[in-house]
């Protein structure tokens, strides 16, 4: 009796391997969290990014306004002189263009002395009078922190009834007050320097003396040197950017790094 041999059906290399059937399984499985896990992660990014350009574009805007008030001080600076110049009235400029610079011989103060004299006063009224138009356009106060009216004296000593023992501080000092009282007291009601205030609300405009401790000319050795050391300076410091906004700046860039 013959016997055919029976052949078992083939069967698929899963069925014989079930663990390769696992394993392919897992792969699969662990190629869709890499997928998603790679978009979460770009979207991460993009999000990481516009963060950066925010912070990036916020700390650009604080730079450009910190270069419009600098220009704008320094316009003022330049017209206030090109003006005055026009009138007769012969100022300077600092060499940082931070400051006007009146001339004791534009105000007329005696030695010892803190009144402007008479025949002075219609120079200082044109002084005072440009300021208020140059600051008042445009809206440039708004770009400015404080202008300072500062007295300064040569380095000799002073001593006298006017002041007693404070000497030259004082003496600086009362320059400059008379300075702004008469602006404050001529000036027509609405170009009174005064009536400016920054944007904090603050007065715009401050009074003080530094008697010898600014000098323009160190060591002077001439009258001249000495001359060139008593004068007015009106001072602009310009709205900037305060510690807290670069920090806050500083703090979001590090958060998003």
């Amino acid at each position: 009796m013959r016997f055919g041999s029976r052949s078992s059906p083939s069967k698929s290399v899963d069925e014989e391997n079930p663990y390769w059937m696992s394993f392919s399984d897992v792969m699969s499985g662990l190629l869709v969290i890499f997928i998603l896990a790679s978009v979460i992660l770009i979207l991460q990014l993009m999000v990481k990014q516009e963060e950066i350009d925010e912070s990036k574009v916020e700390f650009e805007a604080e730079i450009e306004l910190l270069k419009q008030a600098e220009e704008v001080r320094r316009n003022i600076l330049i017209e206030a002189a090109e003006t005055l110049k026009a009138r007769g009235i012969q100022v300077e400029i600092s060499e940082n263009e931070t400051v006007l610079r009146i001339p004791n011989d534009l105000l007329g103060f005696s030695t010892g002395q803190d009144d402007i004299q008479t025949r002075y006063e219609a120079t200082a009224f044109e002084i005072g009078q440009v300021l208020f138009t140059l600051i008042n356009k445009d809206d440039r106060v708004n770009f400015l922190d404080t202008i300072f009216v500062e007295g300064h004296t040569d380095s000799r000593p002073f001593s006298g009834a006017l002041c007693g023992d404070k000497g030259n501080w004082c003496l600086s000092s009362l320059r400059a007050i008379s300075l702004w009282q008469f602006w404050e007291s001529e000036l027509p009601t609405d170009q009174r320097l005064s009536e400016f205030d920054n944007l904090a609300g603050q007065p715009l405009f401050s009074v003080s003396g530094y008697a010898a401790t600014r000098p323009v000319v160190a060591n002077e050795q001439s009258e001249d040197e000495y001359r060139q050391n008593r004068r007015i300076d009106i001072r602009f410091t310009i709205r900037r950017p305060s510690s807290e906004d670069y920090q806050r700046v500083r703090s979001q860039l590090v958060e998003v790094l």
